[in-house]
């Protein structure tokens, strides 16, 4: 996982975030949503992480970087407008498995600048800010010159707490660039509608406290109050023990974890080292022994795939609730 500049970087199924089309001119119930170069909503202009651009058409060959941000424009049926895509966290979602093996992959994680121009891309979208590192020759401002337009997710530059209302705004926008954005009020609508039957669901229950577990041996790193995995725990009945710390992901002392006595631990599963190896890791260390998450065997699981700014939100809120609050229906 990145811990350089902003957040580095499927739990329950539900039949929230269907792909919305198979085909970019529809959406999804058979009327015709314009996209396209011809579409009406354009131009548009939209500022985003600091960067203004007026688009006069929607893009007809997008590269995405980072597994989020592909999700959305799958989601959003938008496959067949996609020139590659790189960088996958954990598995693509099955519900896109489809979609995905349609698209190109450039590479395993982020391309060389000779392979990204290569797909010959009009946009590129990226999830995190070392998706456009000014080093590898990918920023903002050079693909800018080059005639390609850019976004990054709103998560990876937001100046305070990110939460899922956020998604909200990255949906519309992302939407309203390619010019379908009726797709873009379904798929909000359906992650409200997951929200809203989640806290329905857990309306009597009781927060629970909660460390989040990424990774770390000599201290560990965890999340803080900043990113949307804060908001996931806390629309998932359960209250983040570290949510005072003023970052998305930071490190804290094993003696912090101790002293906050977490209910439960949940664990952020992706990379190599897997949930196993890292329940483990927190098991045999014995100063956590009296750790009420520990001692009471209390885990739960969410890909980190699901805790970043991207259409797992609902399922990720509605996973983890059913993990913290089982009783809860």
């Amino acid at each position: 996982m990145f811990r350089t500049g902003a957040l580095p970087r499927t739990l329950l199924t539900s039949l929230l975030l269907l792909p919305l089309a198979a085909c970019a001119t529809s959406d999804g119930d058979g009327q015709d949503d314009k996209a396209g170069a011809a579409a009406d909503g354009f131009p548009y202009t939209v500022t985003n992480c600091g960067v203004t651009t007026t688009f006069t058409q929607a893009p007809q060959r997008a590269v995405t970087l980072n597994q989020h941000t592909t999700e959305i424009l799958l989601a959003l049926g938008l496959q067949d407008r996609m020139a590659g895509t790189a960088y996958l966290d954990d598995e693509i979602s099955p519900k896109y498995r489809t979609a995905y093996d349609s698209v190109k992959v450039l590479a395993k994680e982020y391309p060389s600048k000779e392979t990204l121009l290569g797909a010959n891309p009009d946009f590129v979208y990226g999830g995190y800010a070392s998706a456009f590192e000014k080093g590898e020759g990918r920023d903002r401002t050079g693909f800018q010159k080059s005639g390609i337009n850019t976004r990054l997710n709103i998560e990876s530059c937001a100046e305070g707490p990110i939460g899922v209302d956020d998604l909200k705004t990255e949906i519309t926008q992302v939407s309203r660039i390619f010019g379908v954005p009726e797709r873009g009020k379904k798929l909000v609508a359906r992650e409200q509608k997951g929200l809203d039957s989640v806290a329905a669901r857990l309306k009597d229950t009781e927060p629970v406290s909660v460390f989040v577990y990424d990774s770390g041996d000599s201290s560990a790193f965890t999340a803080g109050g900043q990113g949307l995995g804060n908001d996931i725990i806390s629309r998932a009945g359960g209250r983040n023990v570290f949510a005072d710390v003023d970052k998305s992901f930071a490190d804290v002392s094993w003696e912090r974890v101790i002293a906050r006595k977490p209910d439960v631990a949940v664990i952020y599963d992706y990379g190599g080292t897997s949930v196993a190896t890292k329940k483990k890791r927190l098991l045999d260390d014995p100063a956590l022994k009296n750790v009420p998450a520990i001692k009471n065997r209390r885990f739960a699981v969410l890909p980190l795939s699901s805790a970043v700014l991207g259409v797992r939100a609902a399922d990720a809120v509605d996973g983890l609730a059913a993990q913290l609050h089982p009783d809860a229906k």
